[in-house]
């Protein structure tokens, strides 16, 4: 794996900084504007994260975060590097780390998807679809629900 000097790679939920996740997402993403915070959280609380720090700094470079049953299928979701960050082989490392996480070997499939990143996710086997006719999805609601108490949704 192709790490970059003078930045850790960390998968410490508890050391996220959740707002300025949220920040950028809300504001910068076009696959998450306006995410309400406490439904961002609930989606980190349920995902693996992948979170590249400057080690001068401290300060959060790259963000993203692969969406799993831990057995059969991964989703990677909500990947993005800093402006001031980008240029330095951030975002191949973060998709390299994903890729290699002994947590997440043996898949089955793992998909993703993208307006305009198709360059870096093939360089991690990502390819269009083989059959998209087979694929569906289904959107229930425009925006965000308030997120659902896990207990309650579960029962």
């Amino acid at each position: 794996m192709s790490a970059v000097p003078g930045f850790t790679l960390s998968h410490d939920r508890a050391r996220l900084p959740d707002e300025e996740i949220h920040r950028w997402l809300a504001r910068e993403s076009y696959w998450s504007a306006n995410i309400p915070l406490d439904t961002l959280r609930t989606a980190l609380d349920h995902s693996v994260p992948f979170a590249l720090y400057e080690d001068a700094s401290g300060r959060l470079a790259a963000f993203g975060r692969v969406i799993t049953d831990h057995a059969t299928f991964a989703y990677v979701g909500d990947v993005f590097v800093l402006p001031e960050f980008r240029g330095r082989g951030l975002s191949k490392w973060l998709m390299e780390a994903m890729a290699a996480h002994p947590g997440l070997q043996g898949f089955r499939r793992w998909m993703l998807s993208t307006r305009d990143g198709h360059g870096l996710y093939a360089k991690t086997g990502f390819t269009p679809l083989e059959s998209p006719g087979r694929w569906m999805e289904r959107r229930p609601i425009a925006g965000y629900a308030p997120p659902a108490d896990a207990d309650e949704a579960l029962s």
